[in-house]
């Protein structure tokens, strides 16, 4: 029997890089704990872990929140443009014909459909 917690730690260091190490840690060990482990990796050399986000499973989660066998620890990069911004941008440069329901039309068929 394993006397510990597997966890793995995800970090979103670029667009589309995400890195994962997994960590064997104390029993009743904290987010905390985990980004303290990784600090210490050259992977992460040069980012600021515990000023990132962080969730576990895709939820949000504290520095204090304790850690299950098996969690995955997920650290995320702040947004640089709001995400709505970012589609009304891509809907003016695409164009109503090229995005959602007006992408694919029948020939002679009303806006739409």
């Amino acid at each position: 029997m394993a006397t510990g917690l597997q966890v793995v730690v995800a970090v979103a260091a670029g667009p589309r890089q995400v890195h994962e190490v997994s960590l064997q840690l104390a029993p009743g060990a904290c987010v905390a704990d985990a980004l303290q482990a990784c600090q210490a990796l050259p992977l992460f050399a040069g980012l600021e872990l515990a000023r990132m986000p962080t969730g576990i499973w895709g939820r949000t989660a504290g520095p204090a929140q304790a850690l299950r066998d098996g969690d995955r620890v997920e650290l995320y990069r702040p947004l640089l443009v709001d995400p709505k911004v970012a589609r009304r941008e891509r809907f003016a440069r695409q164009g109503a014909r090229a995005t959602g329901l007006f992408a694919k039309k029948r020939p002679g068929a009303k806006a739409g459909y």
